[in-house]
């Protein structure tokens, strides 16, 4: 057979959480820089696509989820370290006696600071490439640029929980597509295995904490470096007439795009909801099914 059962899967899975929390840290950290720039390229081109005229139907929606699933199969094919899919690795690993509790948390914390480095990384090719700006000389917000802004804001304006429970969600999916993709033993196989997953998490609006950190310091970037154009950007309203986009003066841009409030507001509750998914309601429960004695 060219895939693997579901039992086959737990125990594939198992070894390979196993191998991760093992590697020397230089490797570690390396191959999670990476990861997180190859989520960063999917967020960026779903940016992309998301700030042209069509993004806000459902099928606008549905291309903006589908063109993020390229981040993922980097990841899984490419090879790299992303924190999401390591809480289901390390933790069936660290379940079936594979590898320790001390190593599950070694491994998170060193690719969870990696993929931070690798998104912010992105982040700054992005800006410095000028896409935010209309002209060489930036005079205004581009429409890609806008659409950052507003993606971040909106992931910025969550409360503690709509980011918590919408981050299980996300994690839950993003386990469940590299779960699906080691089925395959073909590279087509993993492509489609990572792809309706990938494009149903996204395309539902859930979080996932290393998008994130593409996403809002993308945001942050814009803002701090603009606050003058963000606030005066504008829109064309229902009458005809030039209305603000974000509702906000320079100084309130300033106030609200910071790293202090994508830590507190954000990050914190999307990374704890990415673990709960991930290593409970896919690691903990196939653990259960297929490899507990």
């Amino acid at each position: 057979m060219n895939f693997l059962t579901p039992a086959e899967i737990a125990v594939a899975t198992a070894n390979a959480g196993k191998a991760k929390c093992e590697l020397p840290i230089i490797k570690m950290f390396v191959l999670g820089i990476l990861a997180g720039v190859y989520i960063g390229f999917g967020a960026n081109l779903a940016t992309k696509i998301g700030s042209m005229a069509a993004s806000d139907t459902s099928g606008g929606q549905f291309l903006f989820g589908a063109v993020f699933s390229v981040g993922l199969m980097l990841v899984v094919i490419a090879g790299s370290e992303l924190f999401t899919g390591n809480c289901m690795f390390c933790c069936i690993s660290s379940l079936n006696g594979q590898s320790s509790w001390g190593g599950l948390l070694y491994n998170w914390v060193v690719v969870f600071l990696a993929n931070f480095v690798g998104s912010v990384l992105l982040v700054y090719i992005i800006f410095y490439g000028g896409f935010w700006g209309d002209g060489a000389v930036a005079t205004a917000i581009s429409a890609h640029g806008i659409k950052a802004l507003g993606i971040a804001k909106a992931k910025l304006s969550l409360t503690w929980g709509q980011a918590f429970f919408r981050a299980i969600g996300c994690n839950w999916l993003v386990c469940l597509a590299v779960w699906v993709a080691l089925a395959s033993k073909e590279i087509i196989g993993k492509i489609f295995g990572i792809f309706f997953p990938i494009m149903a998490f996204v395309s539902s609006g859930f979080e996932h904490s290393v998008a994130n950190m593409f996403f809002i310091p993308m945001g942050i970037t814009i803002a701090q470096n603009n606050p003058e154009l963000v606030a005066a950007a504008t829109k064309v309203g229902a009458d005809g007439t030039a209305v603000s986009v974000f509702n906000m003066t320079a100084d309130q841009v300033t106030a609200f795009f910071t790293y202090g409030n994508f830590i507190t507001a954000n990050l914190i509750p999307v990374t704890l909801g990415n673990i709960v998914g991930g290593s409970i309601f896919v690691a903990m429960f196939y653990w259960f099914i297929y490899l507990k004695k």
